[in-house]
């Protein structure tokens, strides 16, 4: 019996390969094999279909980057975060689309959205109070850091940056612009 898990990560696998905005009910139906009308014992529509996509990327997401910063602290630890933060977005370009309509569902600090993103926001919060940063720039930091990530991986996903020169060595520099920066807010 086919499972919801299973619908969502085929769902991601298409998202990814032939894009998010491409994804349609019939599409992951025929990728699974069964009739459309089977998937609707797990979802109410494609709306329905997306948000789950969108809460099992923030989560996915959510995953890679604390494991990214396990055993290290500091600068050091949000550097790590960043970098798996982009290697994600950028290796699954149909779920990082997925995982922009996050403002699309806000729903304050309550319900599904909140509970997919705040493992994240913990550990920065941690590390930047470790920094001796106050929570009030920590929030500046944090939309600092989120536009960064999402602007620049929603760039080279979209194969923007036309000059030849490294894209790793411009993320590089960018992310040590950004760290360096912080220590003023301390």
């Amino acid at each position: 019996m086919l499972s919801e898990d299973q619908i969502i990560l085929c769902a991601a696998q298409l998202s990814d390969k032939f894009g998010f905005e491409n994804l349609s009910l019939k599409m992951l139906a025929e990728e699974l094999g069964i009739k459309s009308p089977s998937l609707y014992n797990h979802v109410k529509n494609l709306d329905d279909l997306k948000y789950k996509l969108m809460i099992f990327g923030w989560k996915e997401m959510e995953q890679t980057i604390i494991h990214a910063a396990v055993g290290v602290s500091g600068v050091d630890a949000l550097r790590k975060m960043g970098e798996a933060f982009f290697e994600y977005a950028t290796s699954h370009k149909g779920v990082f689309n997925a995982m922009l309509w996050y403002n699309r569902y806000q729903n304050g600090s309550e319900g599904s959205t909140f509970e997919a993103t705040n493992g994240i926001f913990e550990v920065f919060f941690k590390i930047t109070s470790s920094l001796g940063i106050s929570e009030e720039n920590a929030n500046h930091l944090v939309r600092t850091i989120r536009s960064f990530l999402e602007g620049f991986s929603l760039l080279v996903n979209n194969n923007a940056f036309g000059h030849q020169i490294s894209i790793k060595e411009s993320f590089d520099i960018s992310m040590t612009i950004i760290l360096e920066g912080l220590k003023s807010l301390k």
